[in-house]
């Protein structure tokens, strides 16, 4: 499976529409092909200093909202980091459904109190490896290395050679449609916040459209 399209981020750069533009393009590109493919997401760099001027409560919304929309895709998604990894670069690596890292890599939430960044980063850190694994990071701003990384599951992968972990990522995806991965996602963040009885209703829907699929292939072949 090669990548249907290649989006790059870098942390450094302050969040601008430019950024949410490209986030929703990589979105727009991904579902008009009916999520074939792999998206890749690099991404790379760290804010410094203070928080930039224009950063408001609208302009982040809408950077969060296109995240969501990557975190949702109809396709399977891979981000790959490399060095120092915060802000912007952060945010769209803790959303991607395989996420491999450089033996570089750094995860950065800002210790400084006036350069917190202000978006979803802590939320799904501890989504990823609970309260106890990134308390440091959060609260004091400790740098996650890729190794430490690995081990509380926000990485899946440390790779000296990016290209191959995208090679084992298209392989490991290789015959899913996108929107068999998008409901099998779904499934999975429904597991981590809603009870068994709520979520048996989405489960039984997903078992009935795979029998439905099944039936149709069956009539279809006789």
């Amino acid at each position: 499976m090669e990548p249907l399209y290649t989006l790059e981020i870098d942390g450094s750069v302050p969040l601008s529409p430019a950024a949410v533009k490209a986030v929703a393009a990589l979105c727009d590109r991904t579902e008009d092909r009916a999520g074939r493919g792999l998206v890749v997401v690099h991404v790379t760099g760290a804010p410094a200093g203070d928080r930039p001027d224009g950063l408001d409560v609208s302009l982040v919304t809408k950077w969060e909202r296109a995240l969501r929309r990557l975190e949702r895709l109809p396709a399977p998604t891979v981000a790959v980091a490399e060095g120092a990894c915060g802000g912007t670069a952060l945010d769209a690596f803790l959303a991607a459904d395989v996420r491999v890292a450089t033996p570089d890599t750094r995860l950065l939430v800002p210790r400084d109190t006036t350069a917190t960044w202000p978006g979803m980063a802590a939320y799904r850190l501890v989504q990823l490896a609970g309260v106890a694994g990134v308390r440091k990071a959060v609260l004091f701003g400790r740098p996650i290395e890729a190794a430490a990384a690995l081990a509380l599951g926000i990485a899946d992968e440390i790779a000296d050679d990016p290209k191959d972990a995208l090679a084992a990522a298209a392989e490991l995806t290789d015959g899913l449609s996108g929107q068999e991965v998008a409901i099998r996602r779904q499934l999975l963040f429904d597991a981590a916040t809603t009870g068994f009885e709520d979520a048996l209703g989405a489960h039984l829907a997903a078992c009935d459209r795979t029998l439905r699929q099944g039936a149709a292939k069956e009539a279809a072949a006789s």
